[in-house]
Formats: C-alpha cells, sequence, structure tokens
C-alpha cells in the first residue's frame, strides 16, 4: 500500500483584503508556532501592527493550519489584549485565547501589593555589599603588607622599575593638571574672600584664610579627586584588560604573585607621588591665592608669603601630606580591588572602572571629613 506524502503547510503570511461592503478584512493563514515564527516575529509584528490600524477590520484566523501559544501571543498584544469586535477562528485555537484572557483576568484581580520590608531589604543587601568589598580590599592591604615584608627582605629582586615607571605616571604626568586646577581655586578662593573681608576691613586676615583653606584640607582633597579620575581610572582599566586578555591567569599559572608584580608597585607609586603633589597643588593654589589678592586687595607678594608662616602652623603642611598618603593607599587599594573583579568582557569592564572612580571620590571625601573630626583641635595656635 503506497503512503500518500503529507501537505506541505504554507510559511505565516497577514494579508489584508476589502470586502463586499467595504470593510477591511485581516487574515492570517500558514503556521503561526514556534518554529515558523523563530526567524519571522519582527516581521510579522509590524505587518500585524500596520495592519490593525484599520478601523473596524474583521479578523479571519480560521485560515491558520498550524497555531500554538506564541503565535497565539503575538496576535493578543497585537489587539491590545482584548478580542476584536468581528473575529472568525477555528473551535480548535480557542483555548490559546481562551489561556490569554485568563491571564488577562488574574493579572486584573490581583494588584501587586507593595512589600512592607522592600526598603529595609534594600538596605541590608546594600550593607551587606559595602561589606564584602571591605572584607576584600582588607584582605588585599594584608597581603600587600606581606609582600612589603618580602621586598624589605630581598630588596634588589623586586620590581622597583614598575614602581618607579608608575610614580612617573602617577605623579610627573600629573603634573600640569593639578597645577591649573590649584592655580584656578586658589584665584577662586582668593577673589571671594577677599570680597567679604574687604566689607569688614579685615584683608590681612586673607592669608589665614586660604593658608588654612588650602594646605590643610582644599589642596590634599582636589588632588586626591584628580589622582582618583586619573590614575585610579587607568589602573582599574590596566588590571581589567589584563583579566579579559587572561594575562591574570598566565600569572598564576606561571606561580607569580599579580599582588606583588602588579599591585604593589601601583600601592607604594602613589602613596609616594600623592603627597607630592598635594605639595605641588597647594603650593601653586596659594600663588593663584596671591595673585588674586594682589589685585583684589593690594596685598604684595612678599607681604602674603611673609605673613603665611606665622598665620598657618607648620602641623597643617603635615596634616595635608599625611592626608595624601591616605588618600592614596586608599584610592589605589579600590582601582585594584575594582580591577581584579572585572569580568572577562568589555561590559564589565567599563562599569568597574565607573564603580571604581566614583567609589575612590567618595571614600576620599569620607576620609577627609573623618580627618577633619580627629584633628579638629590641632594646628590652630
Amino acid at each position: 500500500m503506497q503512503q500518500t506524502a503529507s501537505k506541505p503547510v504554507r510559511d505565516p503570511d497577514v494579508q489584508v483584503t476589502a470586502a463586499g461592503d467595504g470593510a477591511h478584512v485581516i487574515r492570517l493563514s500558514g503556521a503561526w508556532d514556534i518554529r515558523a515564527l523563530e526567524a519571522r516575529a519582527r516581521t510579522l509584528q509590524s505587518a500585524l501592527r500596520d495592519a490593525a490600524l484599520s478601523a473596524g477590520a474583521r479578523w479571519d484566523l480560521s485560515q491558520i493550519e498550524r497555531f500554538d501559544h506564541i503565535g497565539a501571543m503575538l496576535v493578543w498584544r497585537v489587539w491590545g489584549r482584548c478580542r476584536p469586535g468581528k473575529l472568525q477562528l477555528k473551535r480548535e485555537h480557542e483555548i490559546f485565547f481562551g489561556a490569554c484572557e485568563g491571564a488577562a483576568r488574574a493579572a486584573a484581580s490581583s494588584p501587586k501589593r507593595a512589600d512592607p520590608l522592600s526598603l529595609l531589604i534594600a538596605l541590608g543587601r546594600g550593607a551587606s555589599l559595602v561589606t564584602t568589598h571591605a572584607l576584600e580590599m582588607l584582605e588585599l592591604f594584608g597581603q600587600l603588607l606581606i609582600d612589603a615584608v618580602a621586598v624589605a627582605r630581598q630588596p634588589l629582586l623586586r620590581p622597583w622599575r614598575e614602581f618607579s615607571a608608575n610614580v612617573y605616571r602617577i605623579g610627573a604626568q600629573a603634573l600640569a593638571i593639578t597645577a591649573l586646577v590649584g592655580f584656578l581655586i586658589g584665584v577662586v578662593l582668593s577673589y571671594l574672600s577677599a570680597e567679604q573681608l574687604r566689607l569688614v576691613g579685615a584683608d590681612v586676615f586673607i592669608v589665614n584664610i586660604l593658608g588654612i583653606g588650602i594646605i590643610r584640607e582644599l589642596g590634599p582633597v582636589v588632588c586626591s579627586i584628580l589622582v582618583a579620575g586619573r590614575s585610579g581610572s587607568a589602573i582599574t582599566a590596566q588590571l581589567g584588560v589584563m583579566r579579559v586578555t587572561e594575562e591574570l591567569d598566565a600569572l598564576s599559572v606561571m606561580g607569580i604573585s599579580r599582588t606583588m608584580r602588579l599591585i604593589l608597585p601601583k600601592v607604594a607609586a602613589i602613596a609616594v607621588a600623592l603627597p607630592l603633589l598635594v605639595l605641588w597643588t597647594s603650593g601653586v593654589a596659594l600663588v593663584g591665592g596671591a595673585v588674586s589678592a594682589s589685585a583684589e586687595l593690594g596685598m604684595s607678594f612678599q607681604q602674603f608669603f611673609t605673613g603665611l608662616p606665622a598665620a598657618v602652623p607648620a602641623i597643617n603642611l603635615w596634616l595635608g601630606v599625611g592626608k595624601g598618603v591616605v588618600f592614596g593607599v586608599l584610592i589605589a587599594l579600590i582601582a585594584c580591588h575594582f580591577g581584579l573583579r572585572i569580568e572577562p568582557n568589555t561590559e564589565s569592564l567599563a562599569a568597574g572602572t565607573t564603580r571604581s572612580v566614583v567609589t575612590s571620590i567618595t571614600a576620599v571625601i569620607v576620609a577627609d571629613a573623618i580627618l577633619a573630626v580627629v584633628f579638629s583641635d590641632v594646628g590652630w595656635s
């Protein structure tokens, strides 16, 4: 007995024709299941939307040969999740649209209630994430201390070239931008202070305001923010690229400590370079302040810098330098931490670099506030 071949099923199709009464008829034919729609879903959805623009159109789905929930959902969404007034449909296909209507009624009858503990849960997750980052950075800092002891025992076998290269990149190459920003900050602060001091006849106190404000606070903070944005992001991106290109894995396979070879030179270099940049930035900012004071108050450069040592105790200079060391270690640790956490893909690289810069700047500001409170009684007389 010869077996007849099954009739091939046509591809899904959308046709819009005009009926005898002038109304439009939207006729669907062919196979409307997941296999047929896999490669044509976008095209058919666009065709359905264009056809649905005809007001009062009749929908004829009786020519559909294969149908499933995927095809029904595609048509259901074009209908706006509501059956049209004029619909021709096979009886065996009714079950699919009945399921869509049941799901719509269930969603309408059970509105989502706001979880009263959602805020507490979000705070808990945030605290857990911050704690995880803090513990990992503490672990990284401990490993760096161990590596520092190893360097002290065998100083000739350690990566001094990487250290000097990082000092040059972080310190020497940042002299221009820190000088420009520092000078402008000194000019602006001096100008605003001079306007107020002139009103009360206290022109001479501009030396005190600029000296304390720049040497103790603005110099370290502004310089650290610039280094965090410039060098911190570069450190994170460098480690992230090494993660993407699997260079970090290669170091581990060869038995080379990545903290010794990559991270310790960067942390040590930024801890050395940032205090020097703080001194440079503060000095240039004071020069800018002296220029503005000379223009606004007629105070000579000699008078300004002669009165500076008496107005600003030397302990403030040491506080500024100490802040540079603390901020430098913080920036380097955060940058290296986020660099090592980057996944081997470009999206994670961009997100990790952004998080590194934002976290570094936030940490610098928070640390400066803490140090300002701790040393609030130091350096005023």
